[in-house]
């Protein structure tokens, strides 16, 4: 317990402090999460509600390799991108190994499956009959698609949420393709472990407790924004 008080203190000297390098790290983790969340919805809810609506051979299968995707081990993919941004990989030529992108594109890859998984649940609990109904008023497919995503936008902010979540507190991928370098590359998750490393546990301490409150307070803004909409 006593060593736990002096990481709650750490955090507590760090955030009042404005310590540079925790802001720096903090502002990268946001950003590196900010943006690979915004990937994974970009692709995540069309490939979601195409998920939903279509009917083709095998899409139990894919639904089937959706719901697995939503489980992987993060340091799994981020072997897998790893060896897509090696300079012998298909990619390397690009030269995007440890940098904050090769973190955003394996973050992006964690959340993706998440927010395609959830988004296709969401739309397949639509009602058909509803479906069925606006076809009858002559609404467009466009019509139609935008009026169903509107009545299930609070799962789809769910699903956005799950997606955040999975990504601002992973480390495996974030420590094989981004190489924790100080001043570029470094996120809280990374310098947690550095510190727990150096034997530093009352800064891993404060720094884990600076990324819990992160990841709170981004969840909390997304929550209320949720309920503000379901109460108008």
């Amino acid at each position: 317990m006593e060593m736990i008080g002096r990481g709650v203190i750490k955090a507590f000297e760090m955030i009042i402090s404005r310590d540079p390098e925790i802001v720096m790290i903090t502002l990268l983790t946001l950003k590196i999460s900010g943006i690979a969340t915004l990937i994974s919805i970009l692709i995540g809810i069309p490939l979601g509600v195409i998920l939903a609506w279509s009917n083709f051979p095998g899409r139990k299968i894919v639904i089937s390799i959706v719901n697995t995707a939503m489980g992987f081990p993060p340091v799994v993919v981020g072997l897998w991108v790893f060896l897509l941004l090696a300079r012998n990989g298909p990619l390397g030529s690009l030269e995007l190994l440890y940098t904050p992108t090769a973190i955003i594109i394996a973050q992006a890859v964690i959340a993706s499956p998440i927010v395609i998984g959830l988004t296709s649940a969401a739309i397949m609990q639509v009602d058909e009959k509803m479906r069925l109904q606006l076809k009858s008023f002559g609404a467009t497919k466009w019509q139609m698609l935008l009026l169903v995503l509107r009545e299930t936008k609070y799962s789809l902010l769910a699903a956005v949420i799950a997606g955040f979540g999975g990504v601002i507190s992973e480390i495996g991928a974030s420590m094989m393709v981004g190489g924790n370098i100080k001043g570029y590359t470094r996120v809280l998750t990374t310098a947690t472990v550095m510190e727990t490393s150096k034997g530093n546990t009352d800064v891993a301490i404060g720094i884990s407790i600076i990324l819990m409150l992160l990841a709170y307070l981004v969840t909390l803004g997304l929550t209320i924004m949720q309920h503000r909409e379901v109460k108008e």
